[in-house]
């Protein structure tokens, strides 16, 4: 939860809230004294080439597909069930 602030606050200075959450700051906005939403930046989007990547990956060991799924079946239940 980022700081606390009023609709009419959000209002009067809006433009270095903004630039607040360009940085990276959350608000939660109050009307009355009460929370009715937050503001936070957004996730960005990172492009990463795809011969960057093919390359990065290029020296990774190779992976048993089988053995890999017996370790995931061992440590996680597969079950249809919701766990609750």
């Amino acid at each position: 939860m980022g700081t606390e602030i009023s609709q009419r606050e959000l209002r009067n200075d809006s433009g270095r809230i903004m630039r607040s959450v360009a940085g990276g700051a959350t608000f939660t906005i109050t009307s009355n004294g009460e929370p009715v939403g937050e503001l936070a930046p957004l996730r960005r989007r990172r492009f990463v080439n795809a011969a960057a990547v093919i390359e990065t990956f290029r020296s990774a060991p190779s992976i048993d597909a089988e053995a890999f799924r017996r370790d995931l079946d061992e440590l996680a239940s597969q079950d249809i069930e919701p766990r609750g």
